[in-house]
Formats: C-alpha cells, structure tokens, sequence
C-alpha cells in the first residue's frame, strides 16, 4: 500500500515516537510511506525508505490548511491517508474528498470535546490508542472505530538491576507539560529532603522553564539535573532506580510501556489509560502527600507501582493490527 501519514511536528513526544516505530513496520512489510509535516529532529529516526513532505500541518489557520490540502492533492496512487491529531484530520477529510481516498485518525489523546475534533465524526476510520481515549470520544467517533493500543519494540537495553539504596536515581523521560504533572513529584520530593536521592529529567516542552523555576525555589538544584531533548534514554533508564510517571492525563503512555520493557521500576500516576497494565493500587493524580509516600517507600527499598510487563503487547502486532485496519476501511463502500 501507499500510505500518507499526516504529523502535526515532528519535534518529541508519544505521537511522534509512534509514527516513528509505525513508520519501521510499515516499512518492512513492503509499504511505501509518506509522511505529511512541518518537521522536527525526531525525523532522523526515520527510516531512508519514508518520503517525508514539509508543510505547515500544524497550524490552525484555514488559509494554511488549504495551502497543505493543495499541495497533497498532487500525490497520486494513495491507498489510504491516515492523520494524526486534530489539524491533520481536517487536512485529511478535505484531501480525501479530492483524491478519493479513504481517510482514518488514530486518536492518541482525549482532545478537548470541541469543533476541533469534528472532522472525526466524518472519518472512514478511527484508531483509538485506549479504551479511556475511546470513551472520552465516544460522541464524536464514527461506528467504524476500533482500539488498538500502543504497542512496545524490543529494546536495545535492560536495566542493569540496581534499585534503592544502593542506586539513589529518580528518573523522568516526557514532554515537558502541565499534564504531565512533573511540579507534582518535584513538589513531593521536595518534602524528602532529608533522604539520599536524585532526579535526573529528560525532554523539553512549554513547562521547562516553569519547572526550572520550581526546582530552585524547592532547594533542588544539586539534586534534579534537566537535561532537554536526549536521544538516549532508553540508556537512562537502564542505569535509573525508577521511573517517576506522575501525568494527570494520557491517552496511552509510551514512555511507561518502554520502560517497562526495559525492566525498570515505575511509580505511576492512577490515570485510566495505565489501569489495565497495574495489578494493584496506583498513586492518586494530583496528590503531592500520597507521591511523597510512594517515593519515600521506594528510597527505603519498598517496591515500586504493581505495573506487570506481561500485559504488554509487541509493537509489530501493533502495526499488524492498523494494516489490518487499512485493508477493513478500504474494501467499505
């Protein structure tokens, strides 16, 4: 098949980093991609094999959508477009009814319930990456809608093992967001002073320098290092104690299932999406007291949250499954 994927940005984050892993199986089985995107430096992980066309696909601008629209109207021999956030999706609806070529959205996040996510009412298809996504959606999808969850790669390391206290390091892998709750664990740590231990905070994003700030006035800066965007940090996590994963909300959280591949520890927040991989009590959203908790039972040798690394699927079923998907919208009338 010939597949148009439409990216938003390609900078750093869980949709990315999908697309990216998606774009390796596709192809491998034989696929010819091309990918739709105003860019960004996660597209060196590309393989050579993708075409990638850059477009302003990111900016909520009738004027530039139109501009994308005619521009991805000369592609010829496309089998299936597939977009991946909200902007994509109405770039996609428009391409299709010029191309006429089925369209489908994986929908990666519980977007806000507003005119933004109504080109998916309209969609040949829709992906959701979990049953928590699927539900807050619910009024908006089309009857064709399926949930295939994100899946994980074998990774190139494992954890070498070394957990508190004989190894004092807190690790956070993500995008740099209000969501993500980062001020949540800073602020937990914060009240553990008196222990041994250290944070080291990889990614960047609109909450840096917000985060940055809170650190200092918390005391922490000889304590939590940030160290932006790294393209190693299935590394950090190997050499990392724990993951502290505090997100107020997710649609399916990849960084998790990574290092849950890698063997490491987790300290989870109880969002919905994470309940199907725990096997007992996660930590409550927002509650600095209860983090506190969490965090000093695992400085003093405790375990870390029941997430069980069984309940994981690979990510070549994944894209076995979207492929699958494709062919399902392709043969409707």
């Amino acid at each position: 098949m010939k597949i148009l994927h439409i990216v938003p940005e390609f900078q750093e984050g869980g949709v990315e980093r999908y697309v990216v892993q998606l774009c390796h199986e596709q192809v491998k089985h034989g696929h010819e991609i091309l990918l739709a995107t105003a860019g960004g430096k996660l597209e060196k992980f590309l393989p050579a094999e993708v075409q990638v066309l850059h477009l302003p696909v990111h900016k909520k601008n009738l004027l530039t959508i139109y501009y994308s629209v005619r521009k991805l109207s000369k592609l010829r021999g496309l089998d299936i477009i597939h977009a991946h956030s909200r902007v994509p999706a109405w770039i996609a609806r428009w391409l299709s009814s010029k191309l006429n070529v089925k369209w489908i959205m994986t929908a990666h996040a519980p977007y806000s319930l507003n005119l933004g996510i109504m080109p998916l009412r309209h969609a040949d298809g829709v992906i959701c990456v979990s049953e928590a996504v699927r539900d807050e959606l619910k009024d908006y999808l089309p009857p064709n809608t399926i949930t295939i969850p994100n899946g994980v790669r074998e990774p190139q390391y494992k954890w070498q093992g070394k957990y508190f206290p004989e190894n004092k390091k807190f690790l956070y892998v993500g995008y740099l967001a209000r969501r993500k709750g980062v001020d949540v664990a800073l602020k937990a740590l914060g009240l553990l002073k008196d222990y041994e231990w250290s944070l080291d905070v990889l990614g960047d994003g609109s909450h840096r320098e917000e985060l940055e700030t809170l650190s200092h006035e918390l005391g922490l800066d000889d304590r939590v290092k940030f160290f932006g965007f790294r393209d190693d940090a299935e590394k950090f996590m190997s050499e990392a104690a724990c993951l502290l994963f505090p997100s107020r909300q997710e649609g399916l959280p990849l960084t998790v299932n990574e290092a849950l591949a890698v063997g490491l520890p987790v300290l989870a927040s109880d969002i919905e999406p994470l309940r199907p991989l725990a096997t007992g009590a996660l930590i409550p959203v927002d509650d600095v007291e209860a983090w506190r908790e969490a965090i000093l039972k695992v400085i003093e040798g405790g375990a870390a949250s029941p997430l069980s690394v069984e309940r994981l699927t690979s990510f070549e079923e994944t894209a076995r499954s979207v492929e699958e998907f494709y062919k399902k919208v392709r043969s409707q009338k």
